[in-house]
C-alpha cells in the first residue's frame, strides 16, 4: 500500500470524510492558500509556512500531488528548480479556503480580506 493510500478508507461513506483525508490536517489547507495567485516556487512556499519543517512540506507536497490537487515541475538545471501550482481539482476548493480565512479573520477581530468575488464566482 503506498503511503499517500494509508489514509483512505476504502469503506468511507460521507462526503466529509472524503473531503478532509484529502485536505485535512495542519498545512494543506495553507498550501491550497498560498497558491491562490499561481506557481510558486517550494523556497517560497516555505517562507509562507512559518513552522513548517523542509521533510514535512515535502510530504504535504506529495500527499497533495497524489490527491490530483497540485502539480509539481521540475526544471533540469543547476541548481534545481522545483515549482508548485494548483490543478482545476486543487482550484475549485479555494472558495471553500477563502471562506474558511474570512472566518477567522472575522473570529480573531480582523477586518475582512478582498476576496470575495473569488470566492462568489466559485459558489
Amino acid at each position: 500500500m503506498k503511503k499517500a493510500e494509508k489514509n483512505i478508507h476504502v469503506e468511507t461513506v460521507c462526503a466529509v470524510d472524503y473531503a478532509f483525508q484529502r485536505i485535512g490536517g495542519k498545512y494543506k489547507g495553507r498550501v491550497i492558500y498560498n497558491l491562490r495567485d499561481g506557481i510558486k516556487r517550494y523556497g517560497e512556499l516555505r517562507r509562507c509556512l512559518p513552522g513548517i519543517t523542509a521533510k514535512m512540506l515535502t510530504q504535504v507536497l506529495r500527499e497533495m500531488e497524489a490527491d490530483g490537487l497540485v502539480t509539481r515541475h521540475v526544471y533540469l538545471e543547476v541548481p534545481p528548480r522545483v515549482e508548485y501550482r494548483l490543478t482545476d481539482t486543487g482550484r475549485e476548493l479555494l472558495p471553500f479556503i477563502l471562506l474558511l480565512s474570512q472566518w477567522g479573520r472575522k473570529q480573531m477581530g480582523m477586518e475582512p480580506l478582498c476576496e470575495p468575488a473569488l470566492v462568489n464566482a466559485q459558489l
